[in-house]
């Protein structure tokens, strides 16, 4: 089933997240290292059964990747996000304004583990090396080689890559853009312009690579502006 090797390192790897905070305080931490090594040794193992993933260097791979990161960056704020959306819903039907809901503590190991500042760096390191090395192949090739070619046909792999396809092409980018709740439009215009990257150029790697370069510079940012729910 050739659905497995592209499915599974990406469902894991959601489920594992869904699991993140849920044991002990900084258990986050700890288990998004655990599933970035686990699914990034999973890639590597499979990477027999998945020959389209494979790195592609081009000047429309960076320029998108580019271009992504300061779209993200720019409107992050200004747009509400899903849950922002959902309560002004409730309060047109109802008439009752929702509990806002508690808010999350952002990402920073560095103040979490404010007294072991190595550990905490360390972690800030396997975030950013699991964010443009490990996340770009696994969901490239669950999103854009998988799922977009499954909505054409079932027998996804006789479909070729830069094959066009107008349901495909929006519900893929809708939903990797609903995905990410927070910044649901970004995310929708990310997966747009990857998508693209794999029409025009027939194969996955460029996207990798924009995907890539997306991430890495957000996270650069992240880091140098101290804005750490940018990671």
């Amino acid at each position: 089933m050739p659905e497995i090797p592209r499915a599974l390192p990406f469902l894991l790897f959601l489920l594992l997240g869904s699991l993140q905070g849920k044991f002990f305080l900084g258990s986050e931490y700890w288990l998004y290292a655990a599933k970035t090594v686990l699914v990034g040794w999973m890639l590597w193992a499979l990477r027999g059964l998945l020959a389209e993933v494979k790195w592609a260097f081009s000047w429309e791979g960076l320029a998108v990747g580019v271009v992504i990161a300061v779209l993200w960056i720019g409107l992050s704020g200004h747009v509400p996000t899903l849950g922002d959306i959902w309560n002004a819903g409730q309060k047109l039907v109802t008439g009752k304004v929702p509990e806002p809901a508690k808010p999350e503590l952002p990402w920073n190991p560095v103040a979490f583990f404010g007294n072991n500042a190595a550990l905490g760096w360390a972690f800030v390191l396997v975030r950013v090396l699991g964010r443009s090395l490990v996340v770009p192949p696994m969901e490239e090739v669950f999103y854009r080689s998988f799922f977009y070619r499954y909505i054409v046909s079932p027998k996804f792999q006789e479909v070729a890559l830069g094959q066009w396809h107008s349901v495909a092409f929006v519900v893929t980018s809708v939903i990797f853009g609903l995905a990410h709740p927070d910044d649901w439009l970004p995310g929708v215009l990310c997966g747009a312009a990857y998508q693209w990257l794999v029409l025009r150029k027939k194969r996955l790697g460029d996207a990798m690579l924009a995907h890539s370069t997306t991430n890495l510079l957000i996270s650069i940012y992240a880091i140098a502006t101290n804005q750490w729910r940018f990671t």
